[in-house]
């Protein structure tokens, strides 16, 4: 097997969280130009749907879902769905998220519980589902997307929540790369800097946040999702990765230097 054939993922299942619209929907896209077929999980069916349909442009078959990965008995239901129709999965990204500016003297217990519920709680629970389907056909792919802010305090805005959860992400990536390694399941997670999506382009574009996300950084502009992320979820799905697992791989353009 040739190197560029350790990349292609022809024959391969994969479930992006969250795969509606931004980073999400760039990393389901790259995963079917590389071969694989797509379940799309989102609260946002209609969103859900259209990331379907982009995936089936690409000559790859595609399974929407709505679903709230914070459910436990939900999340169970759709990666059941999922191995009945495709018979195995072989990849998942556990990208759903959010971030909300909140200062920790001004944000609620319910603002802290929701945050960690979907940015780290959503994760556990959608590694606890897959696994023993994973386990069953021999391995997989599971890759977490964390954030620069796991490591990172962001200046533009207090976010102590978001940063706490998503340091989480790392660690429990880690974690569960070692409980598992024996199974041949490798657990690894992305850290991205900042990316400019449809859903933050307001903020993103304003000038003293740029100032302080893209001036002050090494590369000087912001990440797209196809683009600087599609290359780093393909390789971590792929069989180029096979000797890779409890890595956190940081895509921010080198900001955090």
């Amino acid at each position: 097997m040739g190197i560029l054939d350790r990349f292609s993922l022809l024959g391969k299942t994969a479930l992006v969280t969250g795969a509606g619209r931004g980073l999400g929907q760039g990393m389901a896209l790259a995963l079917a130009e590389a071969g694989a077929d797509i379940a799309i999980a989102e609260l946002d069916l209609p969103a859900a749907e259209e990331t379907a349909a982009m995936v089936r442009e690409r000559g790859r078959r595609a399974l929407p879902f709505k679903s709230d990965v914070t459910d436990f008995e939900a999340v169970q239901a759709m990666f059941k769905s999922v191995i009945e129709e495709w018979k195995r999965l072989d990849i998942l990204v556990n990208n759903a998220g959010y971030a909300q500016p909140l200062s920790a003297l001004e944000m609620s217990v319910p603002d802290w519980d929701r945050m960690l519920a979907v940015d780290l709680k959503g994760v556990f629970l959608c590694c606890k589902a897959v696994a023993p389907h994973m386990i069953q056909q021999g391995g997989g792919k599971i890759i977490n997307i964390a954030s620069m802010s796991s490591f990172h305090v962001n200046r533009d805005a207090d976010y102590c929540h978001y940063n706490a959860a998503k340091a989480g992400v790392v660690m429990l990536t880690k974690s569960l790369a070692v409980e598992w390694a024996r199974h041949k399941i490798y657990v690894n997670s992305i850290s991205p800097g900042y990316f400019r999506t449809p859903g933050n382009a307001a903020r993103s574009d304003n000038p003293a946040i740029r100032a302080i996300r893209v001036d002050q950084g090494v590369i000087k502009r912001y990440g797209q999702a196809y683009e600087d992320l599609g290359g780093t979820v393909v390789y971590l799905a792929s069989d180029a990765s096979n000797f890779t697992t409890g890595c956190n791989l940081v895509v921010d353009g080198g900001y955090s230097l």
